[in-house]
């Protein structure tokens, strides 16, 4: 059985296509959140991602603010920028879709999902030890999957030890989960890393292994159409070096 795991498409359409491509077919789709925000194209995203087979899809900081759900000033100024550009722009369809997102954890056998953390779903970003810590209390099954911080992660609790270690995780490469497990996907429209390729995973429950990969997009035809669209140039300067 293979699941698709996808998280911060942020109106990259380009992108989402190259990973679902790159994916081939699958069982199930698990989309953490965040499709609209920064991107050129919301309704492409919206569209595309309501049509994967058998979708599980959170709501995102930014799809809840698209959607009038937080407050927009809760955001920097060029993600307020594009966050009122998508407002705009967001269909009566697929806004209705993004709200009817669940914003609390999802339980789908032995993984919980979430957007952020199981311990703030909306805004927590798990990007070190400490923070991992903290949240493995809140949630009891083996494993849980985060999105967010649009970096590929993992991070394994050691029980016996009372440790916790980032694991090095490499694009391609399958992982046997042990529980306990936190394991991010990365960002499928703007990767934060250094690595511009758009990042998602396979998950295989009946193998128990987690496949975080990569895929080359044409981000120069996604910046063009950033610029067309009056959005923040910083949104397209990132695409080009994954920061």
């Amino acid at each position: 059985m293979r699941v698709l795991v996808i998280s911060d498409i942020h109106a990259n359409s380009t992108a989402l296509e190259a990973v679902l491509r790159d994916a081939g077919p699958v069982d199930g789709t698990w989309c953490l959140g965040d499709l609209v925000g920064y991107g050129p194209e919301p309704n492409a995203v919206v569209q595309r991602v309501r049509q994967l087979p058998g979708l599980t899809c959170m709501l995102g900081n930014h799809d809840a603010a698209a959607t009038r759900r937080v407050d927009i000033e809760t955001f920097n100024g060029d993600a307020r920028r594009s966050l009122v550009w998508t407002q705009t722009v967001l269909t009566a369809d697929n806004a209705e879709f993004l709200r009817s997102l669940p914003r609390e954890p999802e339980v789908r056998n032995d993984v919980t999902l979430a957007h952020g953390s199981p311990r703030d779903p909306t805004w927590e970003y798990i990007m070190n030890s400490l923070t991992a810590r903290l949240n493995f209390g809140e949630f009891s099954t083996p494993y849980c999957i985060v999105g967010h911080t649009h970096i590929q992660s993992l991070f394994q609790l050691d029980g016996a030890h009372d440790h916790i270690r980032m694991g090095m995780t490499k694009p391609g490469q399958a992982v046997v989960l042990q529980p306990r497990v936190i394991a991010n996907p990365g960002s499928v429209g703007q990767p934060r890393d250094r690595d511009p390729r758009a990042a998602y995973a396979i998950y295989d429950p009946e193998e128990g292994t987690w496949q975080p990969r990569r895929v080359v997009y044409d981000f120069e035809a996604v910046q063009k159409r950033i610029r067309a669209a009056g959005l923040p140039e910083r949104h397209a300067l990132r695409l080009a070096e994954g920061w």
